[in-house]
């Protein structure tokens, strides 16, 4: 386990984690390397460690900028619905707040759903996208249901095994989840205020709420950068004929499939899924 510490991840880079103001919003940030940014986002209930096998192979080509989503991890948790606009709102200040004008984006889950709206609404920021297991493209409810009791339960009942319960399920190899990143995460919903959070963060899970930013044709024929769809064969929130549908909803996009993981192909398969990024934005070929 030692091997895949967060900390051994880190301790061989120079990186800093700062707090930004976005627009009035704290903002936690883990910066690192030098190129054109790389901007990374988390999925429902998670925060930056998510990427921590990431940081050093993509610090070599890449800045390397991963940030607590609003009412994630270590940000601000104003206390209202955490809808797509609000997360893209967020993400447009942070990026004010850096002067950056031009980024690549890449988003895990609820992450990739906003990398996506994003660019539909702001493209002249972005200079490609991948969209790392978005999930649930259809709005299954089974999925939604549970989604939202398991994260949920994580923080109102916040123990380690019910940590641990949420962080396995995002996995296809159950022995990824290592004890310290149960750990992280349950002092991260052990955080005051954190209960009010959980319930603004799976507002999305609630399907008048959902409809309102379902992927549809009708936005997603907006998004006319580079966009790569990153799917695997054990994703539990949706199936790789779902990505086929994304793929036709999005003009030009490609999509490609991590074989033996689960919801987090970063943490399961990083070598593969850090590789994808430098043959998509820097090579331009997959």
């Amino acid at each position: 386990m030692t091997e895949y510490s967060i900390w051994n991840q880190l301790s061989s880079l120079s990186f800093k984690q700062y707090y930004l103001d976005a627009n009035g919003i704290k903002t936690r940030v883990l910066e690192t390397g030098q190129g054109d940014p790389l901007i990374l986002l988390h999925g429902t209930g998670g925060h930056i460690e998510a990427y921590a096998k990431n940081f050093k192979s993509l610090s070599k080509h890449f800045r390397v900028i991963c940030i607590d989503m609003v009412g994630h991890g270590y940000s601000d948790k104003p206390n209202r619905p955490y809808t797509i606009d609000y997360y893209s709102q967020h993400l447009l200040d942070i990026l004010k707040a850096l002067n950056l004008t031009s980024v690549y984006l890449s988003g895990e889950s609820l992450g990739g759903w906003v990398a996506a709206w994003f660019a539909a609404h702001h493209p002249e920021y972005v200079k490609a996208m991948i969209l790392n297991t978005p999930g649930n493209v259809t709005n299954n409810i089974e999925t939604m249901k549970k989604l939202k009791e398991s994260t949920v339960r994580a923080v109102v009942e916040a123990n380690y095994e019910n940590v641990r319960n949420r962080l396995e399920w995002l996995m296809y190899d159950k022995s990824q989840v290592t004890e310290e990143l149960v750990e992280v995460r349950y002092q991260i919903y052990k955080q005051p205020g954190f209960v009010q959070a959980v319930h603004n963060i799976v507002a999305l899970q609630d399907m008048e709420t959902r409809l309102k930013y379902t992927w549809e044709p009708s936005w997603c024929k907006k998004i006319t950068v580079p966009t790569l769809l990153v799917w695997t064969d054990h994703d539990p929130t949706s199936t790789v004929d779902e990505a086929v549908l994304l793929q036709e909803m999005i003009p030009g996009s490609k999509l490609i499939v991590i074989k033996d993981a689960g919801h987090w192909p970063q943490w399961e398969k990083p070598e593969e899924f850090d590789a994808i990024h430098y043959q998509y934005f820097i090579e331009g070929d997959i």
